[in-house]
């Protein structure tokens, strides 16, 4: 899933009656997965100037770019993260890594050929889903307009759940964001 997407699903699912301190770190464990994927993309295109091929197809898999974004979406390392917030009794930080999990969670079953190792470092294994989050040739076209719905779903409820101006322009950045993403990817990769 694309990352507000599972911003907005992990607030859906996590953030009922909480402070903005804990929607806050719900929304950062709603990206922490996906932050060395932007990190990696910074580095690629804008400091090498790399092609958007080669980006996606040479240096995605380099072993240390794929040992960076997985470090981010191990299982066991949120885990450890997630006990050391439970024995220091923080709220903020068991929601951060429940957060994570989620984001991960979702991720897991829609990687066909590009999935992590949910399992690091431990393993190397991969689960390479028949389905695709973006891949038209694995139901990406048809997982797409389903992301869509959900996100708008998820904004409906979280707006009516939600009815401070700050939350509902904090949705409004989200779903700007959303937007804004696909104007990217049509823009740079049709």
């Amino acid at each position: 899933m694309n990352t507000p997407a599972h911003i907005l699903l992990n607030l859906v699912c996590l953030g009922q009656n909480q402070s903005t301190k804990r929607l806050t770190s719900m929304a950062i464990g709603g990206v922490l997965p996906d932050a060395p994927m932007f990190v990696f993309y910074f580095v690629e295109k804008v400091l090498r100037g790399s092609s958007e091929q080669y980006i996606w197809r040479q240096a995605y898999y380099q072993t240390h770019w794929q040992n960076f974004i997985d470090v981010f979406n191990s299982l066991p390392i949120i885990a450890f993260g997630f006990l050391i917030a439970l024995w220091a009794e923080s709220r903020i930080g068991i929601l951060l890594f429940a957060s994570m999990t989620l984001h991960v969670l979702g991720d897991l079953p829609l990687h066909h050929d590009d999935g992590h190792r949910h399992f690091f470092p431990f393993s190397n294994w991969r689960f390479e889903s028949p389905i695709s989050y973006w891949d038209p040739n694995h139901y990406g076209g048809l997982f797409t307009r389903v992301e869509i719905l959900a996100v708008l779903i998820s904004c409906f409820v979280l707006f009516r759940r939600y009815k401070s101006l700050k939350g509902r322009m904090a949705l409004g950045v989200i779903g700007g964001l959303y937007g804004a993403y696909f104007v990217y990817a049509f823009t740079m990769w049709s």
